[in-house]
């Protein structure tokens, strides 16, 4: 007994003696990830946020202009359009995607034939890469569009439910699978006790199915959301922003255009003289999705149940 006592003395002190140096240096484990961090991310944030601020062709040569960038950017009718045109997309999508991919998912846990398969080709779309899908999708519609003397470049409403088809043809598939695994996590005696006390299917899956799935909401919710506010090339490749329209201003609104390609075509246009104007739309974007996000975030967070 008093042998293995001190077997067991000696193993705790040789586990202290190994965590306390770690301990120490965990740092140098940390400082990889923390610089990575700051190139990629921390700094160019800061240049940029500091840009925004000024007039610029080149991230050297700047004079500070102050919040001029700013009020050319929300006095640009160009923008407003596409912030509307960009929310009403991310909502629609955000519906549509979430219920498709939770139908989806539903059917798929009850064990019918062929489940695995099913999951696998709902799931390859996302595999394939915007631009690719952009220019996919674009010879469909058209090819369909085209039976009746139209395009989707010549009308806008073609031009938002062709975006709409697009995204959630690629996106339902990576929801599913979320739903899934949020489906598969729901303790059975739950669904058993609701079985026996008389539920209806119905009343099982709003009062036991859903609530418990309110994790995987979430996340779905947050991804659905914000992959509709920053869609960029889809966007690019499927309608560029066609068709546009002039006003009476002179000023061109492309009607199709979301947010993202606004930027890009706001950071390049005039030969880049108009970059800071377009670098502070970025921060502008930046702050309402951020903004967006964390609302939803905790709206959604508090409904979500303690198993």
């Amino acid at each position: 007994m008093k042998k293995a006592k001190k077997q067991r003395d000696y193993s705790a002190l040789n586990s202290k003696l190994i965590r306390r140096p770690i301990q120490r240096c965990f740092w140098l484990f940390l400082l990889p990830t923390f610089a990575a961090f700051c190139i990629g991310f921390l700094y160019p944030f800061c240049k940029g946020l500091f840009l925004s601020f000024c007039k610029f062709k080149t991230t050297s040569k700047w004079h500070w202009v102050g919040l001029d960038n700013y009020v050319k950017a929300l006095s640009d009718q160009s923008f407003i359009h596409s912030f509307l045109y960009t929310a009403l997309f991310a909502v629609t999508t955000l519906i549509v995607v979430n219920v498709l991919a939770f139908a989806v998912a539903y059917v798929l846990t009850k064990g019918i034939k062929g489940s695995n398969i099913f999951r696998t080709v709902f799931f390859m779309p996302n595999l394939i890469g915007g631009i690719v899908l952009g220019y996919i999708w674009s010879m469909i519609f058209d090819g369909i569009l085209c039976r009746y003397s139209t395009s989707i470049l010549l009308e806008a409403k073609y031009g938002f439910w062709g975006l709409v088809i697009l995204l959630s043809w690629q996106q339902i598939g990576y929801m599913m699978i979320i739903y899934i695994a949020g489906l598969q996590s729901i303790p059975e005696d739950m669904l058993e006790a609701a079985k026996i006390d008389g539920a209806s299917a119905w009343q099982t899956l709003w009062k036991v199915t859903i609530p418990n799935l309110m994790p995987s909401i979430t996340i779905c919710t947050f991804l659905t959301l914000t992959n509709g506010f920053k869609l960029y090339d889809q966007n690019l490749a499927l309608t560029a922003g066609r068709p546009f329209l002039q006003m009476a201003d002179g000023s061109v609104v492309k009607t199709t255009e979301m947010l993202a390609l606004n930027i890009v075509n706001s950071f390049y246009a005039s030969g880049g003289g108009n970059r800071g104007v377009g670098q502070a739309k970025a921060v502008l974007f930046f702050i309402l999705v951020a903004f967006i996000s964390i609302l939803q975030l905790r709206s959604t967070r508090k409904k979500e149940v303690q198993q």
